[in-house]
């Protein structure tokens, strides 16, 4: 079968089950089985029935909402690409914002002639922690996971990278780095609990429970971030973390009222949407 039929065909079917960028997921995943590129496949000729059964199936488990890159068993994030599967969050593009402004901080603490130390708290699949040490290669990253199986992920994607990873819980991870981080950055769970209907199938039905809801206002994990930051950084450290576009108030507010902070701000996506907050430890 002609590769741009069978493309045309996927498209409309993904369509159809309500999946966004569906001709960029049917060319994603016809890329995937053919092994080759996704500028590439609409220019092939002909595609081997093997293949096509191969890609078919996979067609009708994106049709079903399995997030994609379950199905390609990688996201890509900045520079990487990450192995992602069952059992961790799915690293999303606006997060990368944030990754680089970890990054930014690391550099600038480097460019004052000392080593950064950084904290990556609710690393998942590690994507941030990885983004800081193969963008600042001098730096000293860390980085916590609660969920085992998000543990495993993160493991296997920070192997060789020198990130010092843990599994625990952020509200008491690395005691013995208190008062001597520089850079804080964290994706916690921000969906508050009212909100469950409205998540797309591909996150609730498959990005762990624990990686996406945070209480009735969705800010119970920000706070413990909050406590967690204060303690670890050393005076004029920074902290940076997401939040739901919705908390583009709600969630520095949470800072700004312990009283310990100054320079909160809030930062907005490439679409225009709230999507992070940072702040400084007052000295």
């Amino acid at each position: 079968m002609r590769a741009r039929v069978l493309l045309g065909e996927a498209a409309d079917r993904l369509a159809a089950a309500g999946v966004p960028s569906a001709g960029h997921d049917a060319a994603e995943l016809l890329a995937h089985v053919l092994g080759s590129t996704r500028p590439a496949v609409p220019l092939l000729e002909e595609v081997a029935p093997e293949h096509v059964a191969a890609f078919e199936a996979l067609v009708a488990r994106r049709a079903g909402r399995e997030p994609l890159q379950h199905l390609t068993g990688s996201a890509p994030f900045r520079y990487l690409e990450l192995a992602v599967g069952p059992g961790v969050f799915v690293p999303r593009p606006e997060t990368e914002l944030l990754a680089g402004w970890a990054v930014d901080q690391a550099g600038r603490v480097l460019a004052d002639g000392r080593v950064p130390r950084v904290v990556d708290l609710c690393t998942g699949s590690g994507a941030v922690a990885l983004s800081v040490a193969t963008e600042v290669p001098q730096a000293d990253v860390h980085a916590v996971e609660l969920e085992e199986p998000a543990h495993r992920w993160a493991a296997r994607n920070l192997a060789g990278s020198g990130v010092d990873l843990r599994q625990g819980d952020m509200a008491e991870a690395f005691p013995e780095l208190d008062g001597t981080v520089d850079v804080v950055v964290c994706n916690p769970p921000y969906i508050p609990l009212d909100a469950y209907e409205s998540v797309a199938p591909e996150a609730r039905d498959h990005d762990p429970a624990p990686a996406l809801f945070s209480g009735e206002d969705g800010l119970v994990a920000m706070r413990v971030l909050e406590r967690a930051a204060a303690r670890l950084l050393l005076p004029g450290g920074v902290v940076g973390a997401e939040h739901a576009d919705l908390q583009g108030r709600t969630a520095p507010a949470v800072f700004v009222g312990t009283g310990r902070w100054t320079d909160v701000r809030d930062h907005r996506d490439l679409a225009g949407r709230d999507r992070y907050l940072t702040a400084r430890l007052a000295r």
